[in-house]
């Protein structure tokens, strides 16, 4: 089973490889992967992504990949030539795409003998309340019956897991089983604001429910000690993991 230090995301949302850099070098001892997004990808482009490996780090790179299969296929397959720990795909984009990135990933994996990176695909939003998935987006289940739903084609598809908020952990959980990567943001400690997330729970909260890898943004890099707030974070992770 993983430390609860390996479970632990942080997510790199900064503009710049120097913060990126700084972040990591902080806190490479007391988390397990480091999570560049959007904003940072787009930012400095994929040669952050080898600054931050020659520091050590294991990447989660968060782009969400959502486009017609060849084109997912051919991105996954750039992607996983970067080394990376982890990416995602937009599981609405279907079975038809998701298969896509799966196999473009195992293939240039063992092309370039190198670790198959976990695909991972992206449910409902944690922005996402009912209220928004009903009166915005056109659809008419509760927000739970569709991650459920988009949780059980993504396994179908042959993706490693999901992410998902923790409000859907147990359910995933149990509809996809044991084995099945549950990747949570959303998550909250008690100490700390919500900021613009709406579904969310503790740390302990989350690893207790069942879920593989917890996403921490703010709560830690936009602390005034980022290392003690990650390790906070991660006691009350294996707090959790005892129950």
């Amino acid at each position: 089973m993983l430390a609860a230090k390996d479970r632990l995301i942080v997510a790199l949302d900064v503009d710049t490889a120097q913060e990126a850099e700084m972040l990591v070098a902080q806190l490479q001892d007391h988390v397990g992967v480091f999570k560049v997004g959007m904003q940072l990808f787009n930012s400095e482009g994929p040669e952050v992504l080898k600054r931050l490996h020659s520091l050590g780090a294991r990447i989660f790179l968060d782009l969400k990949l959502h486009d017609i299969p060849n084109t997912v296929g051919q991105a996954s397959a750039v992607l996983t030539g970067h080394g990376v720990y982890m990416f995602n795909v937009h599981t609405a984009g279907g079975k038809e795409m998701m298969e896509a990135a799966v196999r473009a990933s195992v293939e240039t994996a063992s092309s370039l003998n190198l670790p198959r990176p976990l695909v991972i695909g992206v449910t409902v939003l944690t922005s996402i309340n009912e209220e928004i998935l009903r009166n915005e987006m056109g659809i008419d289940r509760t927000v739970e019956e569709q991650v459920v739903k988009w949780a059980k084609l993504a396994k179908e598809s042959g993706l490693n897991g999901v992410v998902a908020s923790p409000r859907e952990i147990r359910v995933i959980r149990e509809t996809c089983g044991n084995d099945f990567v549950i990747v949570t943001p959303g998550v909250r400690p008690a100490w700390s604001a919500k900021n613009d997330q709406k579904r969310v729970m503790t740390p302990k909260e989350a690893v207790e429910a069942g879920a593989s890898y917890l996403v921490v943004g703010r709560p830690i890099t936009a602390a005034n000690d980022p290392v003690e707030a990650a390790k906070r974070i991660v006691a009350e992770m294996e707090e959790g993991l005892k129950c």
